[in-house]
């Protein structure tokens, strides 16, 4: 479901960014909407990157302690 939210721009600035829409066969709203999924999306792929560079860099060793299910969840 898509929802609506108001942005407050200069008027140069939508301008300009209705022309480059229309360069590129979309409206200001489906260009804003793009750009900002992209954004998220970087950041979303950056954080995943840095948290598996973690996980890979850390040694993980147990020092040969095998634990049950029961082990894990006994409260």
């Amino acid at each position: 479901m898509m929802k609506n939210i108001t942005l407050a721009l200069d008027e140069a600035t939508i301008e300009a960014g209705r022309v480059y829409a229309a360069r590129h066969q979309t409206t200001l709203n489906g260009l804003v909407r793009d750009l900002l999924a992209r954004a998220v999306m970087t950041d979303r792929q950056a954080s995943l990157t840095e948290m598996f560079r973690l996980m890979d860099g850390y040694p993980g060793h147990s020092g040969g302690s095998h634990w049950t299910r029961h082990d894990l969840y006994d409260r």
